[in-house]
């Protein structure tokens, strides 16, 4: 398997430091307004990639923090004349309803920031004393000129760095590059009691004690969205191998950023689309298609027309399992589907050992369904049960929730038993023995008869497609 590391810059084999057991952590929300589909974009990029670890075998620890304390909770707070600490438990529940209704698991641990904050201190503590920290009028700092290898993951250099800082002018700090690791209380602020007086955490401080409290000092992954590469994923690196003098993590994964029409997503441009607003319109497994499209590293362009096309492209996945499912009570033997289920688990294995890409595996399925119909258009299949087991893994590592198929058996048995046929067997069988029925009509001639046939079939739940001289059916 190999995986692209940000801060190689290229993809390498993936090893993890414990033989058959992964650490990972992403940067989860920080919770202060309704979660949007660009949140939604990394978050099931993450959901597929831990999903996919689990089915090659790992045991996967996986950790996401809830960021619960921060300047733009306290702003929002302040906006609307709340408590800081209520608004982030609201919008923090939101989180969770919202992530649930796009089918992502929930991480092994969940952190809170105002859980944790003794660890933060204790961190903090730790970088003074090592000399990489400085106290500064009630204030906290991290001495990025201390840390020699400081913008390794974001590829910058310290003069880069600091010649982009410039813009902010803070006379408590010693370099313009140097960033909060304990912030000073304000009036009206949330804030604890800590050696340098009251106050709260910076942001990137938070990640790193919580990672490491639940991961250890050095773990396999880290994860979010590449607009946190530079400043929060290089402070995390800095503050924690400072305080560690050990590699802090193995592999930075980063997700693309999503636009809409080609525009950043923005509430003052109109096209800023909450979770809970896309799925008023559409279903989760339409959005998780839509995703599954384009690489998990790459940008992607949010349109109306995209999705619904991923939403075709999803009924055709559900319509071929729930054929699959049916016709997976059929107990015959087939080599060339057993042969396609084969192929079909290569391909997508070989996608996914290829840095998780998830557009060459979801083609892999949909050439997989085109050669299966095109199979049944000319030739008796037999058993599909090899098949359908390949299909149920792949959507699972998917996250797409298909229900079992809802035909109406009873209205499969009246119709051989108006035509005087015995109607016995599973759903496939009565199915299979009303298509001989109806293509004896039909070389007869009489396709008044026959389609009513296809009309009573319809009403049950089965659309069939008549290729040539052959009928298929399939799940409507």
């Amino acid at each position: 398997m190999k995986v692209y590391n940000t801060l190689t810059k290229r993809k390498e084999e993936f090893r993890p430091l414990k033989d058959n057991e992964i650490r990972m952590y992403v940067c989860g929300p920080t919770v202060y307004d309704y979660p949007h589909i660009g949140h939604a974009r990394t978050y099931v990029a993450f959901d597929i990639i831990r999903r996919y670890l689990l089915y090659r075998g790992y045991k996967v620890k996986f950790v996401m923090n809830i960021t619960n304390v921060d300047d733009k909770i306290i702003k929002r707070a302040n906006e609307l004349g709340k408590d800081p600490l209520e608004l982030a438990d609201e919008f923090e529940k939101i989180f969770f309803e919202d992530i649930e209704r796009l089918n992502i698991e929930r991480a092994d641990v969940h952190p809170r920031v105002t859980d944790h904050i003794k660890d933060i201190i204790n961190l903090v503590e730790k970088l003074i004393e090592r000399g990489y920290a400085y106290v500064s009028d009630g204030d906290v700092y991290f001495e990025v000129s201390k840390f020699k290898d400081y913008g390794k993951l974001s590829k910058q250099s310290l003069e880069e760095i600091k010649a982009g800082a410039r813009v902010e002018v803070n006379p408590k700090k010693r370099n313009p590059a140097d960033f909060a690791l304990w912030k000073k209380a304000k009036p009206n602020e949330p804030y604890w009691h800590s050696p340098w007086g009251k106050g709260r955490p910076g942001w990137h401080i938070e990640c790193s004690a919580m990672s490491m409290k639940y991961l250890g000092e050095s773990f396999d992954i880290h994860g979010g969205a590449q607009d946190l590469i530079f400043p929060h994923h290089e402070n995390e690196i800095a503050q924690s191998e400072a305080a560690t003098g050990k590699q802090f993590v193995r592999y930075w994964i980063h997700t693309g950023l999503l636009t809409v029409n080609g525009e950043k997503m923005s509430k003052s441009l109109g096209n800023f689309i909450t979770i809970r607003d896309f799925l008023k319109k559409y279903d989760a497994n339409v959005l998780r298609v839509f995703f599954l499209q384009t690489h998990y590293r790459s940008p992607i362009d949010f349109s109306w027309k995209k999705i619904e096309e991923s939403k075709a492209i999803f009924e055709r996945i559900r319509s071929f399992y729930q054929t699959l499912i049916l016709k997976a009570e059929l107990k015959r033997e087939d080599a060339y589907i057993k042969n396609l289920a084969e192929e079909l688990k290569k391909k997508f294995e070989d996608s996914m050992d290829n840095d998780f890409a998830t557009p060459e595996a979801l083609a892999s399925l949909l050439d997989t369904i085109t050669k299966f119909y095109k199979y049944l258009a000319e030739s008796d299949a037999g058993s599909f049960s090899d098949l359908k087991d390949v299909v149920e893994k792949i959507i699972e590592i998917f996250g797409l929730r298909i229900e079992e198929p809802r035909i109406d058996k009873a209205k499969l048995e009246n119709i051989l038993e108006e035509f005087g046929k015995e109607a016995r067997g599973c759903v496939a069988e009565l199915i299979d023995e009303i298509l001989r029925l109806r293509n004896e009509l039909r070389a007869k001639k009489d396709f008044k008869k026959a389609d009513c046939i296809r009309s009573k079939l319809n009403e049950a739940g089965i659309i069939i497609d008549d290729i040539g001289k052959r009928s298929v059916w399939r799940v409507a």
